[in-house]
């Protein structure tokens, strides 16, 4: 008796999705495609705690500057949904506040209260319909907080541009309530923060763990605590941004007090897989330490001795960016130019995985940072704005045949084709 034909649907959801077996962005079997007998690194499945991850192509958080009052809008659920259904091994939410005046924007995202949990709970179902793991990167802007979206400070023509960054009270900012660790803004056209004291610094951490209750509900998959970019965390630990006198200022261990205890609270209440991304570093000029010993900026050998604590401390994987903390920053911008810091920090602790970001765009070029052991994954950010469809795209330039989402898969024939 032959099986009935029928379009499976994805078990246990209220609405009809059909189901992907093998999960969009898995690679197919050699019994059907021979090509696949060797597979790339970035489509080798990689497990975290108990968490695998079907590929190793993941989605960098990216700001949209789209949200209500905190709350994720059916942008997001379009924005994510689409890449989640596109073959990524992971994504990662946008930079998501702890408290409201932790945002960069007045649109930002937010995790500060329990109506924004069905919002992003829509979203994180959606992409598990997908097959497709979906975290979160939970985040207080620090000293760079309370300011406009980058499009309202200068349109794409360069037609018009804002004479601040700073978004007043009047464009629903919060410019006198934007924090640091010390009351030194990031520039001109920026907030003047004042330093945070005890209280402050408590009811900072606090928020952090209250917010990783938030995606216990959400369910998502996993979460990253964001310590770059010139944000709160990377402000205590950056001695640029951070001239306090207290325990929180002064050595490197002081520095990082305020970020570890944060990092510890989150990883006692969250026992999926926990990652931080750090600015390896602030890019300013001259040497990191200065002849006398002092630490002159935040840079690569204290970012070393910061992820072994973070090590110590159980987090499963550490996000390799950089700069964003000094406002006169200069970097030679080019393809993977962030990779050499991930390679350098992978080296010094090979067992911790590693992920490298930076303006990544070639699928055999993120296939070398992967076989060469820079980094253990590849993270993309405007790479996969211009093609969401870029697994595929990576799948056909290294040769292997890799599952599509069955309602385009007419559009990969060259990808589906068998090959001897």
């Amino acid at each position: 008796m032959p099986q009935p034909s029928i379009n499976t649907p994805v078990p246990g959801v209220d609405t009809f999705y059909p189901l992907n077996d093998p999960a969009i962005g898995s690679i197919l079997p050699t019994s059907a495609y021979p090509q696949n007998t060797k597979i790339p690194k970035l489509f080798q499945p990689l497990t975290i705690r108990d968490t695998t991850f079907k590929n190793r192509i993941w989605v960098a958080p990216m700001c949209q500057y789209s949200s209500d009052n905190g709350h994720a809008t059916d942008w997001h659920l379009v924005h994510l949904g689409g890449l989640a259904s596109r073959g990524v091994g992971s994504i990662c939410v946008e930079a998501t506040a702890v408290v409201p005046e932790g945002r960069i924007s007045p649109e930002d995202s937010g995790l500060w209260q329990d109506s924004q949990i069905a919002p992003f709970k829509r979203i994180v179902d959606f992409a598990h319909t997908q097959g497709t793991l979906i975290g979160v990167q939970l985040a207080h802007a620090g000293r760079k907080a309370s300011t406009i979206a980058p499009w309202v400070h200068l349109n794409a023509a360069k037609t018009r541009r804002a004479s601040t960054w700073l978004a007043e009270k009047s464009e629903n900012g919060w410019p006198d309530d934007v924090t640091g660790p010390s009351a030194i803004p990031f520039a001109d056209d920026y907030p003047q923060p004042r330093a945070m004291d005890d209280k402050d610094i408590a009811q900072v951490e606090e928020a952090f763990h209250a917010a990783v209750e938030r995606c216990k509900q959400i369910g998502f998959d996993f979460i990253e605590i964001h310590a770059a970019h010139g944000y709160l965390l990377h402000n205590f630990v950056s001695p640029l941004s951070n001239h306090r006198t207290d325990q929180y200022g002064g050595s490197l261990e002081n520095r990082l007090r305020f970020p570890l205890k944060v990092i510890e609270r989150v990883r006692k209440a969250w026992e999926k897989p926990l990652f931080v991304r750090i600015s390896a570093t602030d890019w300013a000029e001259g040497p990191e330490q200065g002849e006398n010993g002092e630490w002159r900026y935040w840079g690569l050998e204290q970012s070393k001795f910061f992820v072994g604590e973070l090590q110590t401390l159980g987090v499963d994987l550490v996000d390799v960016s950089s700069g964003g903390n000094y406002s006169k920053q200069t970097i030679p911008v080019g393809p993977g130019y962030q990779a050499p810091f991930a390679k350098a920090i992978k080296q010094a602790y090979p067992d911790l995985p590693i992920s490298t970001v930076g303006l990544i765009t070639d699928p055999k070029q993120a296939e070398t940072y992967l076989e060469d052991g820079t980094a253990d994954v590849v993270t993309l950010a405007r790479e996969l704005l211009r093609s969401p469809h870029w697994p595929m795209y990576a799948a056909q330039a290294l040769g292997v045949a890799v599952k599509p989402a069955s309602q385009y898969e007419r559009a990969w024939l060259a990808v589906l084709t068998p090959k001897e």
